[in-house]
């Protein structure tokens, strides 16, 4: 598969790879907004032009980061025993992770939506993309929908299933309030000055789910 991506694709993916892992390393504490294209592409060493090629927009590289984050946790849980509320913490928990490495990351995709009319559209990885980022594993990661209200309802669905939610509760009701826990429980951890994350997406789904 590798051998019938041409040079040009490659070169494509690989560009915008170190595009978002120059902006990963450059936003540390930072907002988003505190960081600039020019600072992305020096760190990157690409032009402005190349970076407006593949993201209009400064935040396009936040919505390619989501897309990547979710096809990741999709592959972990196929992967995984994990199903229901297990499955639903091992998403939290990854978010707790991922704000140790990045800490600005979260709270920039936050404030990202505050200023958009809907939640945006995942962008489609191509197929050198796929196998750069998932090799072996390219036609699932292919395959699979990256969006975190099928998560949610599936992962409710299954606990329904389970024994572990009530089985009359609404769906539609717990999905919206799982992205209400998804958003709005790092953003109080932040506020509260906690960095126990994971503590704070438990507590909140434990009072979901009573």
């Amino acid at each position: 598969m590798e051998r019938s991506i041409p040079l040009r694709e490659w070169k494509k993916a690989k560009t915008k790879q170190a595009l978002l892992h120059a902006c990963l390393e450059l936003i540390g504490e930072k907002s988003f907004r505190e960081v600039y294209v020019e600072e992305i592409c020096k760190k990157a060493e690409i032009s402005k032009v190349t970076f407006f090629k593949f993201f209009p927009q400064k935040e396009d590289l936040l919505i390619y980061y989501m897309r990547l984050w979710v096809t990741d946790r999709l592959l972990e849980l196929a992967d995984s025993p994990k199903r229901g509320l297990s499955a639903l913490r091992h998403v939290f928990q990854k978010v707790d992770e991922n704000a140790k490495q990045h800490p600005g990351i979260m709270l920039s995709l936050i404030g990202f939506l505050t200023e958009v009319k809907m939640h945006p559209c995942m962008p489609e990885l191509t197929e050198a993309e796929l196998h750069l980022y998932y090799p072996g594993k390219e036609e699932q990661a292919g395959s699979l929908v990256p969006r975190l209200d099928d998560l949610f309802r599936r992962c409710v669905e299954q606990a329904m299933a389970d024994g572990e939610i009530a089985a009359d509760a609404d769906v539609n009701d717990l999905v919206m309030g799982l992205h209400t826990i998804f958003y709005g429980a790092y953003l109080t951890a932040h506020i509260y000055q906690s960095q126990d994350f994971l503590g704070c997406y438990e507590l909140h789904a434990k009072l979901l789910f009573r």
